[in-house]
């Protein structure tokens, strides 16, 4: 390799290796994706609240869901009173897990729900709508409370705000605890800008118990919480009652992750999860050793191919093409001279009587036989020329003899 080449190998590595440091060294980009689960640390995680809810709750013991309201519902104990908290920017509750919700708070306990949206059956039953108000820019938006313990204190909330709030409540079941209050645009040149106040956390009476429900869920994320914005979530908080037990829900959570794979339900269950991993393991260590033991595969080695045939033939071809039959008779002369020599054991220098006595004893043939082949090899032996006639009628007498 020349100094040129090398050189370019150089200042190419150089490149990459500087490539590779700035990407290490940038700094991530900031992720403003809604995720809501209590593991998540970028700011519209829960990680902050997840963890100070034992601070918030002294008395209470917290479990984490993970599986549908449903299958929460059919398992736990229906004797224990307690609180349910459900956090997301959209939670979906079908038909069966509303009903199962609304048995719950039924029998008295209480569901927090703070979400921008719950599902049209739960809103129905509760018999109160939700609107967002979307403005093409970001603003700022204003919560308070309206116990008078919390009266004089507001909380900004300026990005990721969908500005949700009630547009209609059951005001026979319903208390208003809380506002919104932000600027509404209008897209029209003429008109103002408004700043307008909207219900946006409630508390509404079902059976026993209540729904308490926020329609702002950013206000419980990371990023409002490290804000200073903590308080208005322990005041919110302080509506439930001391049941001493407190489901979170980390299912119905945008960043919750989802298997996709078909092995999903396998690996959902503890016994089968383990059966396929052990399976797995129990392949691999068969083809390991099983493998180490094996004999290499033979190769299949071709034997030798007997051609001479195709060597007489050629030479055959050959002499038949150049039709030279005297030469051709001679060599089949000296060859059967030759096979006699070699499987009677006679001596072939003089072709005699006492030849042909000899010849015909060991060959099990006529005398008169041997006489004729005899007498036709010494005329042939004799003529300076030969026919194609002669070549095949010496041909013909041959092959008599062996037969």
């Amino acid at each position: 390799m020349d100094r040129r080449s090398k050189i370019v190998i150089a200042l190419f590595a150089l490149v990459v290796v500087v490539i590779i440091i700035t990407e290490i060294a940038r700094p991530k980009p900031i992720n403003w994706r809604p995720s809501y689960t209590a593991t998540d640390k970028i700011p519209f995680g829960c990680y902050v609240l997840y963890n100070e809810l034992p601070t918030i709750f002294p008395n209470n013991s917290i479990e984490t869901v993970e599986k549908s309201v449903y299958d929460l519902m059919a398992d736990r104990d229906s004797t224990v009173a307690s609180n349910y908290i459900f956090i997301n920017e959209y939670i979906e509750l079908d038909e069966q897990e509303t009903n199962q919700l609304l048995n719950y708070v039924d029998q008295g306990n209480t569901v927090f729900i703070s979400a921008t949206n719950f599902g049209w059956p739960l809103l129905d039953t509760l018999n109160i709508t939700l609107a967002s108000d979307y403005n093409l820019k970001e603003g700022t938006a204003i919560l308070n409370l309206t116990h008078n313990r919390f009266n004089g204190e507001e909380f900004k909330l300026s990005r990721g705000v969908f500005n949700s709030h009630f547009t209609s409540v059951d005001s026979t079941n319903t208390t208003i605890l809380g506002h919104i209050t932000y600027t509404k645009e209008n897209f029209l040149e003429e008109q103002p800008e408004v700043t307008v106040t909207k219900p946006n956390f409630i508390k509404t009476q079902f059976g026993k118990g209540h729904f308490i429900i926020s329609s702002t869920p950013q206000a419980y994320s990371n990023f409002y919480m490290l804000k200073g914005n903590q308080d208005y979530v322990a005041h919110t908080f302080s509506y439930l009652q001391d049941h001493g037990l407190l489901y979170w829900d980390n299912y119905k959570k945008a960043g919750r992750i989802i298997i996709n794979s078909p092995m999903r339900f396998v690996l959902t269950q503890d016994a089968l999860k383990w059966a396929y991993y052990l399976g797995v393991l129990g392949i691999l260590l068969f083809v390991l050793f099983r493998g180490k033991r094996e004999q290499r595969i033979i190769p299949v080695i071709e034997p030798l191919k007997n051609s001479s045939v195709e060597f007489a033939q050629a030479v055959g071809s050959l002499y038949h093409q150049n039709k030279d039959h005297t030469d051709l008779i001679h060599k089949k002369l000296n060859y059967f001279l030759a096979y006699l020599r070699n499987r009677y054991h006679i001596d072939t220098s003089q072709l005699d009587e006492k030849t042909i006595q000899v010849l015909a004893s060991r060959a099990g043939k006529d005398v008169g036989e041997i006489k004729n082949l005899i007498e036709y090899i010494l005329s042939l032996k004799n003529k300076s020329t030969h026919t194609e006639q002669d070549s095949i009628e010496f041909n013909k007498r041959i092959n008599a003899f062996k037969q």
